[in-house]
Protein backbone atom coordinates (compact mmCIF):
# COMPACT_ATOMS: atom_id res chain seq x y z
CA UNK A 1 0.00 0.00 0.00
CA UNK A 2 1.81 3.70 -0.71
CA UNK A 3 2.14 5.62 1.91
CA UNK A 4 3.48 9.38 2.22
CA UNK A 5 7.02 9.48 3.77
CA UNK A 6 9.25 12.41 5.08
CA UNK A 7 12.68 12.39 5.73
CA UNK A 8 13.86 15.56 7.47
CA UNK A 9 17.10 16.93 8.30
CA UNK A 10 19.44 20.00 8.95
CA UNK A 11 21.73 21.12 6.17
CA UNK A 12 24.38 18.83 5.05
CA UNK A 13 23.13 15.63 6.19
CA UNK A 14 22.47 13.96 3.03
CA UNK A 15 18.94 14.73 2.03
CA UNK A 16 19.23 15.22 -1.93
CA UNK A 17 22.01 12.70 -2.13
CA UNK A 18 19.34 10.00 -0.30
CA UNK A 19 16.59 11.30 -2.43
CA UNK A 20 18.50 11.01 -5.28
CA UNK A 21 20.17 7.32 -4.54
CA UNK A 22 16.38 6.23 -3.75
CA UNK A 23 15.47 7.76 -7.26
CA UNK A 24 17.96 5.81 -8.51
CA UNK A 25 16.72 2.59 -6.89
CA UNK A 26 13.37 2.70 -7.95
CA UNK A 27 14.60 2.95 -11.97
CA UNK A 28 16.71 0.22 -11.56
CA UNK A 29 13.88 -2.19 -10.43
CA UNK A 30 12.25 -0.68 -13.57
CA UNK A 31 9.64 1.85 -12.30
CA UNK A 32 8.98 5.24 -13.49
CA UNK A 33 9.95 7.81 -10.99
CA UNK A 34 8.62 11.79 -10.78
CA UNK A 35 11.32 14.04 -9.62
CA UNK A 36 10.12 17.44 -8.35
CA UNK A 37 10.98 20.10 -6.45
CA UNK A 38 9.27 23.75 -5.66
CA UNK A 39 10.46 26.10 -7.93
CA UNK A 40 11.67 28.84 -5.28
CA UNK A 41 14.93 26.54 -5.14
CA UNK A 42 16.84 28.09 -8.23
CA UNK A 43 20.18 26.75 -7.15
CA UNK A 44 20.89 24.05 -9.88
CA UNK A 45 19.01 25.17 -12.52
CA UNK A 46 21.29 25.06 -15.76
CA UNK A 47 20.11 26.53 -19.06
CA UNK A 48 16.54 26.41 -18.16
CA UNK A 49 16.97 22.70 -16.65
CA UNK A 50 15.96 22.32 -13.16
CA UNK A 51 18.13 19.48 -11.70
CA UNK A 52 18.18 18.04 -7.67
CA UNK A 53 21.46 17.96 -7.09
CA UNK A 54 23.57 17.12 -4.09
CA UNK A 55 26.95 18.33 -2.44
CA UNK A 56 28.48 14.77 -2.95
CA UNK A 57 28.02 15.54 -7.10
CA UNK A 58 24.93 12.97 -7.34
CA UNK A 59 22.38 15.12 -10.08
CA UNK A 60 19.04 14.57 -11.84
CA UNK A 61 17.10 16.61 -13.92
CA UNK A 62 13.37 17.06 -11.99
CA UNK A 63 9.88 19.21 -12.51
CA UNK A 64 10.02 22.58 -10.61
CA UNK A 65 6.59 23.50 -9.27
CA UNK A 66 5.43 27.53 -7.87
CA UNK A 67 3.62 27.97 -4.82
CA UNK A 68 0.47 28.24 -6.44
CA UNK A 69 0.77 25.40 -8.64
CA UNK A 70 -1.72 22.18 -7.83
CA UNK A 71 0.52 19.15 -7.23
CA UNK A 72 -2.40 16.91 -8.31
CA UNK A 73 -2.82 18.59 -11.22
CA UNK A 74 0.92 18.08 -11.78
CA UNK A 75 0.32 14.35 -11.27
CA UNK A 76 -2.68 13.88 -13.37
CA UNK A 77 -0.08 15.02 -16.04
CA UNK A 78 2.27 12.68 -15.61
CA UNK A 79 0.58 10.09 -13.98
CA UNK A 80 0.72 7.47 -17.02
CA UNK A 81 4.55 7.49 -16.09
CA UNK A 82 4.81 7.56 -12.42
CA UNK A 83 5.46 5.04 -10.18
CA UNK A 84 6.42 7.03 -7.41
CA UNK A 85 7.29 10.55 -6.85
CA UNK A 86 10.21 11.73 -4.83
CA UNK A 87 9.88 15.50 -3.53
CA UNK A 88 12.93 17.19 -2.92
CA UNK A 89 13.35 20.21 -0.55
CA UNK A 90 9.52 19.76 0.59
CA UNK A 91 9.98 22.24 3.70
CA UNK A 92 8.96 25.16 0.86
CA UNK A 93 6.25 23.15 -0.10
CA UNK A 94 2.38 24.66 0.60
CA UNK A 95 0.02 23.00 2.84
CA UNK A 96 -2.33 22.80 -0.07
CA UNK A 97 0.19 20.96 -1.84
CA UNK A 98 1.13 18.87 1.29
CA UNK A 99 -2.20 18.00 1.18
CA UNK A 100 -2.37 17.04 -2.76
CA UNK A 101 0.72 15.04 -2.07
CA UNK A 102 -1.40 12.80 0.87
CA UNK A 103 -4.12 12.61 -1.69
CA UNK A 104 -1.58 11.00 -4.38
CA UNK A 105 -0.06 8.71 -1.89
CA UNK A 106 -3.31 6.76 -1.67
CA UNK A 107 -2.06 5.64 -5.25
CA UNK A 108 1.67 5.93 -5.78
CA UNK A 109 4.43 6.28 -2.67
CA UNK A 110 5.51 9.59 -2.03
CA UNK A 111 8.86 9.89 -0.33
CA UNK A 112 9.39 13.64 0.65
CA UNK A 113 12.81 15.44 1.85
CA UNK A 114 13.60 18.32 3.15
CA UNK A 115 14.06 20.39 6.25
CA UNK A 116 12.15 20.33 9.43
CA UNK A 117 12.84 23.87 10.81
CA UNK A 118 13.80 27.41 9.52
CA UNK A 119 16.93 29.09 10.88
CA UNK A 120 14.34 30.80 13.10
CA UNK A 121 14.13 27.11 14.61
CA UNK A 122 10.66 27.25 13.44
CA UNK A 123 9.00 24.72 11.12
CA UNK A 124 8.60 25.58 7.75
CA UNK A 125 4.79 25.61 6.40
CA UNK A 126 5.37 22.11 4.30
CA UNK A 127 7.10 20.76 6.71
CA UNK A 128 4.68 21.24 9.46
CA UNK A 129 1.89 19.37 7.47
CA UNK A 130 3.52 16.53 6.74
CA UNK A 131 4.79 16.18 10.46
CA UNK A 132 0.79 16.54 10.69
CA UNK A 133 -0.02 13.93 7.66
CA UNK A 134 2.79 11.69 6.86
CA UNK A 135 3.00 7.99 7.32
CA UNK A 136 6.22 7.75 8.04
CA UNK A 137 8.59 10.29 9.64
CA UNK A 138 12.18 9.74 9.42
CA UNK A 139 14.95 11.78 10.49
CA UNK A 140 18.39 11.84 8.76
CA UNK A 141 20.73 12.80 11.13
CA UNK A 142 24.09 14.85 10.64
CA UNK A 143 26.69 16.59 13.32
CA UNK A 144 27.57 19.64 14.73
CA UNK A 145 31.00 20.91 14.22
CA UNK A 146 31.67 19.64 18.07
CA UNK A 147 30.06 15.86 17.09
CA UNK A 148 26.88 16.42 18.92
CA UNK A 149 23.96 15.52 16.67
CA UNK A 150 23.17 18.89 14.52
CA UNK A 151 18.97 20.35 14.91
CA UNK A 152 19.32 23.77 14.07
CA UNK A 153 19.86 25.29 10.60
CA UNK A 154 21.65 28.37 11.17
CA UNK A 155 21.87 31.11 9.02
CA UNK A 156 25.50 32.62 8.95
CA UNK A 157 26.43 36.52 9.09
CA UNK A 158 29.96 37.45 9.83
CA UNK A 159 30.38 34.03 11.73
CA UNK A 160 27.55 34.72 13.98
CA UNK A 161 23.72 33.35 13.80
CA UNK A 162 21.10 35.27 12.85
CA UNK A 163 17.61 34.95 13.85
CA UNK A 164 15.78 37.83 11.69
CA UNK A 165 15.47 38.16 8.01
CA UNK A 166 13.29 36.84 5.65
CA UNK A 167 12.17 33.24 5.98
CA UNK A 168 14.10 31.94 3.36
CA UNK A 169 17.37 32.47 1.67
CA UNK A 170 18.21 30.02 -0.94
CA UNK A 171 22.38 28.67 0.01
CA UNK A 172 24.18 26.19 0.98
CA UNK A 173 27.19 25.94 3.14
CA UNK A 174 28.20 29.59 2.34
CA UNK A 175 24.50 31.03 4.12
CA UNK A 176 24.00 28.19 6.31
CA UNK A 177 25.62 26.07 9.36
CA UNK A 178 23.70 22.86 10.83
CA UNK A 179 24.81 23.27 14.86
CA UNK A 180 23.22 21.87 18.13
CA UNK A 181 21.81 23.78 20.24
CA UNK A 182 24.21 24.24 22.70
CA UNK A 183 26.46 25.87 20.46
CA UNK A 184 23.93 27.88 18.63
CA UNK A 185 23.44 29.71 21.69
CA UNK A 186 27.11 29.96 22.39
CA UNK A 187 27.64 31.35 18.86
CA UNK A 188 24.75 34.17 19.52
CA UNK A 189 26.20 34.86 22.83
CA UNK A 190 23.20 33.81 25.23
Amino acid sequence: MPKLYFKHGTMGCSKSAQALMCRFNYIQKGYYVLLIKPSIDTRDNENGVSYVKSRIGLKAECITFSPTESIMELYEKHKHECDVIIVDECQFATKKQIEDLRDIATFVPVICYGLKTNFKTELFEGSKRLIELADSITELKSICKCGHKSIINARMVDGKPVTDGEEVVIGGDETYEAMCYDCFKKLKGE
